[in-house]
């Protein structure tokens, strides 16, 4: 991107060697991680005209008239060079095309944008800039060299990334204090646009506490706010489903501590939020992970499962508190075996493609009927093998368990601190881990 504003302030520079700019970039990248907004800043620094549009303004009712509009825009464009055509959710005309497409008004909008894209001079310093989320929905001849050759990722931010773009929200409230690096490690996976949306929630929450600037507690609880929703204080659980939440959460709090490749423990609640969590149990890892390895993620499993074994041991019964953790555990356990290669039966094979990478992660088997439903069986001894070791934990550690939820009943809210002190307290320093 910075190349493209140079380009466009010394084109004689790159002229005299006989080199000439793509003519197109694409900006590809989850929702809510700016690509929109890189646009608009190349064409701020670059100083030129800025044409921004929305792929679906090109489709009309009527059949040539989302062809008309392409033509008027290159003729703009060339009118105004050097200048940047911004075209955004360029996926809504630039889909691969096939015999049941069934819209000839997209399909001859799409034929004219490919048509002028070949037509022009790109040493005119005409850019075309476009944004999408979905990059394997669009036909090969848009992406093919002396179109859209340049892809430019625009990803999910990381630790260091977290830190700069909550500095730059940071700055519109006023603010005391910010523990920046436990609010950006608390925040993992997080957009831009998220971010932008945490810091007003800690905004809004300051406003509403009386007070006059943010603090850490405000962007903390704003983090919460987002991930489990806001608090529900008018909910009452009774004392035995308030005892029995509480043992849940400590499960799955005591099963963490007690592992290797485990994110440490950071808060464990069992007030009630919106998003139907009763309680729940907040790790944070110390640093930046880009890779996993089958322990780390086998682990992740048990941890899971710690929740229903804590309900198993504890009160010999089980309950409908533990549906979000039996999603994710099968959904990691299935993953290992399709995607990771990490089924000692499949080795390397692959079982299963992701489509829309971006938007969630639509998820496909590529195998036969019968290696389907040996893959069920495959995780499901996965998860068999985690629930046994969290109920083995968790039996190991009784009295932990029996303290733990105690303190957390009579506290609502404890800290991964004050949860460890209890764990050290009664292990008398020995290391238990697995």
């Amino acid at each position: 991107m910075a190349e493209i504003v140079d380009f466009l302030h010394n084109p004689s520079k790159y002229a005299e060697i006989g080199a000439s700019l793509p003519k197109g970039a694409l900006l590809v990248g989850p929702p809510g991680t700016g690509k929109t907004l890189i646009a608009r800043a190349v064409a701020v620094e670059a100083k030129v005209p800025f044409f921004a549009i929305s792929g679906s303004e090109f489709v009309q009712m009527f059949v040539g008239m989302g062809a008309a509009k392409v033509r008027d825009l290159f003729k703009q464009a060339g009118e105004k060079a050097p200048c940047i055509i911004f075209i955004d959710e360029i996926d809504a005309i630039g889909k691969r095309r096939d015999t049941g497409m069934g819209n000839d008004e997209r399909e001859q909008t799409l034929n004219q944008l490919l048509t002028e894209m070949d037509g022009f001079d790109g040493r005119k310093g005409v850019v075309i800039l476009a944004a999408t989320n979905r990059p394997e929905s669009l036909v090969k001849a848009l992406l093919r060299p002396g179109r859209f050759d340049r892809r430019v990722q625009t990803e999910l931010p990381d630790l260091e990334g977290r830190k700069a773009i909550l500095a730059v929200h940071l700055k519109k409230v006023k603010h005391v204090d910010i523990d920046m690096d436990i609010v950006a490690r608390a925040i993992a996976g997080s957009s831009g646009a998220e971010l932008a949306n945490i810091v007003n929630e800690a905004a809004l929450r300051a406003v509403r506490m009386g007070r006059k600037s943010v603090t850490t507690s405000d962007l903390e609880e704003s983090v919460e706010t987002v991930l489990a929703g806001a608090q529900k204080k008018n909910a009452v659980l009774s004392d035995a489903e308030k005892k029995l939440v509480a043992y849940h959460e400590i499960g799955h709090a005591l099963v963490a501590a007690m592992q290797i490749h485990s994110a440490p423990v950071h808060k464990i609640t069992i007030i009630p939020r919106t998003s139907g969590a009763l309680g729940y149990t907040m790790q944070v890892d110390s640093g930046e992970h880009y890779l996993m390895d089958r322990d780390e993620l086998f682990n992740r499993i048990v941890t899971l499962s710690g929740g229903r074994s804590a309900e198993e041991v504890v009160f010999n019964t089980v309950t409908t508190g533990a549906s979000n953790d039996i999603e994710q555990a099968t959904k990691l356990a299935r993953a290992m075996v399709t995607r990771y290669g990490m089924s000692e039966k499949y080795d390397m094979m692959g079982l299963e493609t992701v489509n829309n990478a971006y938007l969630g992660g639509d998820s496909s088997l590529t195998c036969s009927a019968d290696t389907a439903s040996d893959i069920d069986r495959e995780v499901l001894n996965v998860i068999r093998e985690a629930h046994d070791k969290a109920r083995k934990i968790i039996s190991e550690n009784m009295e932990i368990m029996h303290k733990a939820a105690s303190f957390l009943i009579e506290k609502e809210t404890i800290t991964g601190d004050e949860f460890m002190k209890i764990v050290n307290d009664n292990t008398d320093g020995q290391n238990h881990k697995s």
